[in-house]
């Protein structure tokens, strides 16, 4: 395991690395997860395998610290991953995020030009979600103040998700759980969708075939992002369907 000082406290970002050529790859997880659990597979799946590879936990998630001073916004994700990145003595690498993950890959490939080399977005967040708290994911927690959360909402939110997702959400600290729940479901202004749409980069978004047609997709293709449904999935697409999105993703990689 590897590790970098990511804030001025010197709060750390840690990852799980693996070896290979580069251009690297960096990989982030969605929101309560831990990219170890979601990625390892996919990483070292033969179509994808031989890169070096980083599997980062975010701030506040994993295995990384978990400051409760910290914004937990998409900029703030985004500058600590851009800062974890050129400490691992990179400049440039491919990114794949899920989820949330992928949102603050689009934020970090607008913040820091010339470090994403290509994205690779699973499923990720491109639009505002209205807060509910009677469903699970970012929508349930952001129906919430902080401290509603922090005082008994954290507990509703473990029955909600399922043991699952709660093995890896339990790891994460609830400020940055909560934090970052509130500013994903807000999107921002500009928003993800807009920001992928801006960036001259290849692009490629991943989406469960079984969700339908992807709502904005002609936007996107007309915007040069690659548009690919993956069969047999849901949401966690890599867990779901392993051999089909190391398939679909090594593609996306490979593509000019």
């Amino acid at each position: 395991m590897r590790h970098a000082p990511v804030t001025p406290n010197g709060d750390l970002i840690r990852w799980v690395e693996l070896p290979g050529v580069e251009p690297a790859r960096l990989y982030l997880h969605g929101l309560g997860a831990t990219s170890p659990v979601y990625f390892a597979a996919a990483a070292a799946h033969p179509l994808l395998a031989g890169r070096r590879s980083l599997l980062m936990d975010l701030l506040g998630f994993g295995v990384s610290d978990r400051p409760a001073d910290f914004g937990y916004t998409l900029e703030e994700h985004a500058d600590a991953v851009a800062a974890a990145v050129r400490a691992a003595g990179l400049s440039r690498v491919e990114v794949v995020g899920h989820s949330m993950g992928g949102a603050i890959a689009i934020v970090l490939a607008h913040r820091h030009p010339g470090l994403v080399a290509r994205l690779v977005l699973v499923d990720a967040n491109l639009d505002p979600v209205g807060p509910d708290r009677r469903r699970p994911g970012s929508s349930g927690i952001a129906g919430y103040t902080e401290a509603e959360f922090l005082s008994g909402g954290r507990a509703e939110v473990a029955e909600r998700v399922g043991p699952f997702w709660w093995s890896t959400m339990r790891l994460a600290g609830p400020e940055a759980l909560y934090r970052s729940a509130h500013h994903l479901a807000r999107a921002g202004d500009p928003t993800m969708r807009e920001l992928l749409l801006g960036l001259d980069l290849p692009r490629t978004f991943l989406h469960p075939a079984a969700d339908g047609e992807l709502t904005g997709a002609a936007g996107l293709r007309a915007a040069g992002v690659r548009v690919v449904a993956v069969p047999d999935c849901g949401h966690n697409i890599m867990l779901d369907n392993p051999d089909g999105f190391a398939a679909v993703a090594a593609e996306a990689l490979a593509a000019g």
